[in-house]
C-alpha cells in the first residue's frame, strides 16, 4: 500500500506564487519511483501536470505549465513539490499527486493517487 498526502493548495491571485506538497508512506512505496501531479478542473477531464524521476531528477511538464511551474522532490523525506509560479485563473482545479514505477503522462502510468488538493487562482 502506498499513501499520498496533498498539502498547500488554497485560493490565490493570477500572478501570486503557491507551493504544493505531497508526502508519500507505506510498505509498498519506493523511493526510486516516479512522483508527480495531474489536475483536474470543473467540467474537464484529469490532465497531466508535471512528473520527476528519483535517481536522475528528470522531469517532464504539460505545455500548459511548461516554464511557469516546477517540480521538486527530497527523497530524504519522500515528498515531491509543486511550485507554481504566474498562476493563470485556468490552472484552478483539485491538484493529485500520483507515483508508481512508470514514467508518463498519461493517467494510466501511475497506480497510486492522492486524494487531492484544491487550487483556486483569482483574477
Amino acid at each position: 500500500q502506498v499513501q499520498l498526502v496533498e498539502s498547500g493548495g488554497g485560493l490565490v491571485q493570477a500572478g501570486d506564487s503557491l507551493r504544493l506538497s505531497c508526502a508519500a508512506s507505506g510498505r509498498t512505496f519506493s523511493r526510486s519511483y516516479v512522483m508527480g501531479w495531474f489536475r483536474q478542473a470543473p467540467g474537464k477531464e484529469r490532465e497531466f501536470v508535471a512528473a520527476i524521476t528519483s535517481i536522475d531528477y528528470r522531469t517532464l511538464y504539460s505545455d500548459a505549465v511548461k516554464g511557469r511551474f516546477t517540480i521538486s522532490r527530497d527523497n530524504a523525506k519522500n515528498t515531491v513539490y509543486l511550485q507554481t509560479n504566474s498562476p493563470k485563473p485556468e490552472d484552478t482545479g483539485v491538484y493529485y499527486c500520483v507515483t508508481d514505477r512508470s514514467y508518463g503522462v498519461k493517467s494510466g502510468n501511475y497506480e497510486f493517487w492522492g486524494q487531492g488538493t484544491q487550487v483556486t487562482v483569482s483574477s
